[in-house]
C-alpha cells in the first residue's frame, strides 16, 4: 500500500513560531480513504488542519522513546485550499482593509464574487485590476452552477450573506486546481437548498475519492471537519478525533459510531444533573449581575421596541428588502428565517446601526426614529449582539484577553479601553467559569478556536441583561457541549421577562420554544415576507 500513501505524519508536532499547538501526531492518509476530522472546540483539530494547509508547520520531533522515527510527507503540499468560517472571516477582514469609501467619498463595493473567483484563473488581486477574459465565461462553468453562485457573481463580497460567502469560497477552491480541499463545518449557515447542493457535491467527489487507487486524479481529494457529528456525508469512511490537543480516535467510521453511541449513553446518565447545576449557577450569576444594571432597567421602555414602516433597502439594482412592515414588542421573541441572501442579516444591521441605510428609512428603535438625535451608543447600550460582523471585528483585536472581552459587553466596545470595576471583573470570571473557561481569563481571544470565540461572544452579549438580544446564527462553530449550554442560556434569558430575543438560524433544532413569532423572508415574491404567529417545522 506504500504506493497509495498520500500523507504520512509520524512522530511530528504542529507549531507556529510562537508555540507548539500539538506535541505529537501520528496519522496516515491512503488513496481510497475519505476522512472526517472531529472533536470538541479547542481539542486540536483546527491546529491539525492548519498544519495540513501550510499555515502551521508540521515538524519532525526527536526520536521517541518508543523508537518511532519522525517522518512527514504530503503529496498535496502547496496545493491545498481551505473553506471554513475562519477563511470567510479572514476574507471579510481583507475587504475591510481594502475599503476606500472615505477616500472616494462614495461607497467602495470592493471585489465582486466574479473578481474574487477569477483571481485563481489568471486574474489579479490588485485593486481595480482588469479581469482576465475567462471571467466573462464564469456563468457557464459547472462549478459555478454546482455552488449556486451564478446570481451573486457581480455582487460585492461585503454585501453577501455568510452562506453566500461560504459558497463563493467553495467555488473558488474548486476552480483553483488545488488537489486537496479542507472543508471545515461546511453546512454552518447554509439554507436548505445550499445544504442539498453541498451534499450532492460530496456524494459525487467522495465516491470518486474512495474508488481511486493511485495518486493521480483529475478531481480534488476532500477532508471534512465538523464540530458536531451530524449530517455527515455518506461516503466518509474514516474518522480522526482530537481531544485535549491529541488524537483520541483514529479508525473506521463504523468503529467511531459505536464509541460515540456508548459515550452518548454514558452522557445521558449525568446530563440532566449537569444541566440542572448549570441553570442554577446561571440564575445566581444573573441575579448578581442585575445589580449592576438595575438603574438602567428603571428607565421606562416603550411596549414597541422596534418598528419598520415600508422599509426598502438595496444596493444598485439589487433590492434586499421591499416595503417591509414589522414590529417587535416587549417580551415577544422572534425567529427570522429565509434563504441565504434574503435579508435576515440586513434587518439586524439596520437595528444595530451597522447599515447606514437605516437613516433614510422609517425605522424606530425603542420608540425613537433613527436619525432623530440619538447616538449609536444610546441604542447599543440596550442591545446585546452576537453576529458574524461582531466576530470579525473582535478577530481584528484578537490580543484582548477573555476577561476583557466579557467586560467590554458592559461598555459596548470592541476591546476594553476603560478601567474595569471589581464587580465587572468578578462577574466576567463567573460567566467564563459557567461556560467552562474557568482559569483561562487571561488567554487571548485569538488563541481560541473559532467555536470557543463564538461562545465567549455570546457571554459578552448576555452579561448586561440587554433589552434586546440579537442573535445571528449564534451556534456557528459550537460543538455539542457548548451548543447545549448556549441554548439553555438563551432560553433562560428569554424567560426572565427583561430581554427580548431576535434569532436567526437555519437549524430547526436550535429554534427555542419561546420563539412563537416568525418573520419569514421570500426574496423575489410580492410581498417579500410573511409574518407567522406560530411557526411549524
Amino acid at each position: 500500500m506504500e504506493n497509495s500513501r498520500l500523507i504520512t505524519i509520524q512522530n511530528c508536532s504542529v507549531q507556529d513560531r510562537y508555540k507548539v499547538h500539538l506535541p505529537r501526531i501520528d496519522w496516515n492518509m491512503e488513496a481510497g480513504e475519505a476522512w472526517l476530522v472531529t472533536g470538541p472546540n479547542g481539542g486540536g483539530k483546527a491546529s491539525f488542519l492548519r498544519g495540513l494547509a501550510g499555515e502551521y508547520e508540521i515538524t519532525p520531533n526527536e526520536n521517541g522513546k518508543d523508537g518511532t522515527l519522525p517522518l512527514y510527507s504530503n503529496v498535496f503540499s502547496n496545493s491545498v485550499a481551505v473553506v471554513s468560517l475562519e477563511a470567510a472571516a479572514a476574507l471579510i477582514e481583507e475587504e475591510r482593509a481594502r475599503d476606500e469609501s472615505e477616500i472616494l467619498n462614495k461607497e467602495d463595493i470592493g471585489r465582486t464574487g466574479r473578481q474574487y473567483i477569477a483571481e485563481v484563473l489568471g486574474g489579479s488581486s490588485r485593486k481595480n485590476a482588469p479581469l482576465p477574459p475567462i471571467a466573462a465565461r464564469l456563468d457557464t462553468m459547472p462549478e459555478i452552477k454546482l455552488c449556486g453562485v451564478e446570481r451573486i457573481l457581480d455582487r460585492g463580497l461585503k454585501h453577501m450573506s455568510t452562506g453566500e460567502i461560504r459558497r463563493t469560497l467553495l467555488c473558488r477552491a474548486l476552480l483553483s486546481g488545488c488537489k486537496l480541499l479542507i472543508l471545515s463545518d461546511p453546512f454552518a449557515g447554509l439554507d436548505v437548498d445550499s445544504r442539498r447542493i453541498l451534499l450532492e457535491f460530496f456524494d459525487t467527489i467522495v465516491s470518486k475519492q474512495i474508488s481511486a487507487t493511485g495518486l493521480s486524479a483529475t478531481f480534488p481529494r476532500i477532508i471534512v471537519s465538523m464540530e458536531r457529528y451530524h449530517e455527515i456525508p455518506g461516503g466518509i469512511n474514516r474518522v480522526l478525533e482530537f481531544t485535549g490537543k491529541k488524537i483520541s480516535f483514529c479508525g473506521t467510521k463504523e468503529a467511531f459510531e459505536k464509541i460515540a453511541e456508548a459515550r452518548n449513553e454514558e452522557k445521558k446518565k449525568t446530563e440532566e444533573q449537569e444541566r440542572k447545576a448549570f441553570l442554577e449557577t446561571l440564575e445566581r450569576i444573573r441575579r448578581e449581575s442585575d445589580a449592576l444594571t438595575a438603574e438602567a432597567k428603571q428607565t421606562p421602555v416603550p411596549d414597541s421596541l422596534i418598528q419598520f414602516t415600508n422599509v426598502n433597502v438595496g444596493w444598485g439594482e439589487h433590492q434586499v428588502l421591499v416595503d417591509l412592515n414589522w414590529e417587535v414588542k416587549k417580551g415577544v421573541h422572534w425567529l427570522l428565517r429565509g434563504p441565504n441572501g434574503s435579508g435576515k442579516t440586513t434587518i439586524l444591521e439596520l437595528i444595530t446601526g451597522d447599515n447606514m441605510q437605516v437613516f433614510r428609512e422609517d425605522i424606530k428603535i425603542f420608540g425613537r426614529r433613527r436619525g432623530s438625535g440619538e447616538t449609536i451608543w444610546d441604542i447599543k447600550k440596550q442591545l446585546g449582539i452576537v453576529s458574524y460582523r461582531l466576530h470579525v471585528e473582535y478577530r481584528m483585536v484578537g490580543g484582548t484577553d477573555l476577561q476583557s472581552v466579557i467586560i467590554s459587553g458592559f461598555h459596548d466596545s470592541i476591546g476594553l479601553y476603560e478601567q474595569a470595576s471589581d464587580f465587572e471583573i468578578a462577574t466576567a470570571r463567573a460567566w467564563l467559569a459557567l461556560a467552562g473557561f474557568g482559569g483561562r481569563e487571561h488567554e487571548t481571544f485569538s488563541s481560541l478556536s473559532y467555536g470557543e470565540q463564538r461562545a465567549v461572544l455570546i457571554l459578552r452579549a448576555a452579561v448586561k441583561s440587554p433589552r434586546v438580544l440579537i442573535l445571528d446564527e449564534p451556534c456557528h462553530g459550537l460543538d455539542e457541549n457548548y451548543r447545549g449550554k448556549i441554548l439553555d442560556l438563551l432560553a433562560t434569558i428569554a424567560g426572565t421577562g427583561t430581554t427580548t430575543l431576535l434569532h436567526v438560524t437555519h437549524d430547526p433544532s436550535e429554534v427555542l420554544d419561546c420563539e412563537k413569532h416568525v418573520l419569514e423572508l421570500h426574496p423575489g415574491e410580492t410581498p417579500m415576507y410573511r409574518i407567522i404567529e406560530q411557526q411549524v417545522y
